[in-house]
């Protein structure tokens, strides 16, 4: 059971990996002087992008997903009860430590990583997304951003915090916004298809390999 649970896990956060960057559509590449500022607001969180962004999915009030035509970004807005458990799984699947920055009075920790859409693995490098996801964990709920920047994008959307990306469109937005208390909070053990007993047994298992202990894990492959 154990072996079995833990593929599920990593098969998930494979599958959301890939999913973040199908709702691309291609626009006209411009430049990011003078930019157009855009509101949203939603049960649990509020704040202001930078560009002409508009709401593209709101089918669950615990995820929305917004779209940048113009410089291929999309933005995946979410909240669960445990944001940190969830970075934690992320981590052990090869995403790298976070900085961590603190806006507003919230604590974020900020993950550079990158992505080929669909999870092609016969797609070139001309073809890798880059992906910044925001996390941070309030004393009941967490708070995820997924910004996610298309191949074909015209920011310069390095791996780091020092780039255009950051400092233009994801500094800006994450000085702008408000993280609220919500009523749909999905729980991180049932997004994942497992009993928290189950889901604590995983985590487990992951924080011994994190540890040291390369056996927590054999045979789950």
């Amino acid at each position: 059971m154990e072996n079995k649970n833990i593929i599920i896990i990593l098969v998930a956060v494979i599958a959301v990996i890939a999913i973040v960057g199908v709702i691309f559509t291609t626009g006209i590449l411009n430049g990011n002087d003078n930019q157009a500022t855009s509101n949203f607001k939603t049960e649990f969180m509020e704040g202001r992008f930078t560009g002409d962004v508009s709401l593209v999915n709101d089918t669950h009030a615990y995820m929305h997903s917004y779209e940048d035509k113009q410089h291929h970004i999309t933005y995946n807005i979410s909240t669960v009860d445990n944001s940190t458990a969830l970075m934690k799984i992320y981590q052990f699947q090869g995403v790298s430590n976070p900085e961590k920055r603190t806006y507003n009075g919230n604590d974020w920790n900020i993950y550079f990583t990158q992505a080929i859409p669909g999870n092609d693995s016969n797609s070139t490098s001309d073809n890798t997304m880059s992906i910044v996801i925001c996390q941070s964990q309030g004393e009941k709920q967490g708070y995820l951003i997924y910004a996610i920047f298309g191949a074909d994008t015209d920011v310069n959307s390095t791996t780091t915090a020092f780039g255009e990306g950051y400092a233009d469109y994801i500094e800006p937005m994450l000085k702008s916004i408000t993280l609220k208390e919500s009523k749909n909070v999905p729980k991180i053990n049932e997004e994942f298809g497992l009993s928290e007993d189950e889901f604590a047994q995983q985590m487990e298992l992951i924080r011994q390999y994190n540890a040291g202990n390369r056996s927590a894990l054999e045979g789950a492959q």
